[in-house]
């Protein structure tokens, strides 16, 4: 009886601990950069935008165009976030930037966020000039995730729950990555971007 009771009480030990990873993602390795209002301390701001802390976000509305840019580099990882968007709304998260004072879809890859680019093959779950997508999904007015891998030259972006991209490319090896806010199309005011929660961890 008294061995049955100690095989309990080791089996309730170990799944209290599998339940406290689950629920800690700290414990698989996950880095939390945004996490509602909080998080603009890990980042380095370029460019204008109104980046703030408003409604439970990292949020940028209103400027001629930035990016908040992390102050780590990163090789293998992946990246887990929450957003909303607008319909009209130009942003994407760039990643293994090649230049983190200039950032541009020449000198890392863009995962866009990006419902009304001109052209859509390139638009919303594309990385720019990489891989296109075909239909290309939508962001504007919801909440969105994005799951970014980057192991070697291989890259793979799920946008809401759905592979859009599984390329290899080693054109870009290791950099920080960059959220942005920039005009819609034609130049026009862009939309609202939200960030609610944002993540990275090595792989």
């Amino acid at each position: 009886m008294k061995k049955l009771a100690g095989f309990v009480s080791a089996f309730l030990a170990l799944a209290l601990a599998a339940g406290c990873a689950m629920m800690n993602p700290a414990a698989e390795g996950w880095e939390t950069l945004i996490d509602g209002n909080s998080g603009l301390e890990n980042f380095n701001r370029i460019g204008d935008a109104n980046w703030r802390a408003e409604g439970g976000t990292v949020m940028a509305d209103k400027g001629a165009g930035g990016y908040l840019v992390t102050k780590k580099s990163y090789k293998d990882f992946q990246i887990r976030a929450e957003f909303w968007a607008d319909h009209t709304t130009n942003s994407g998260i760039f990643i293994r930037a090649q230049n983190p004072s200039a950032i541009t879809a020449t000198s890392s890859y863009e995962v866009n966020i990006f419902d009304q680019r001109p052209d859509p093959k390139y638009g919303t779950g594309a990385i720019v000039d990489f891989a296109a997508v075909v239909p290309m999904p939508k962001a504007g007015g919801k909440w969105n995730t994005y799951e970014v891998t980057a192991k070697g030259p291989q890259l793979v972006v799920v946008f809401n729950g759905v592979q859009t991209v599984n390329i290899s490319n080693e054109q870009f090896k290791e950099g920080p990555f960059a959220l942005q806010y920039a005009p819609g199309a034609n130049n026009i005011p862009g939309g609202a971007i939200k960030w609610r929660k944002v993540q990275i961890r090595p792989i």
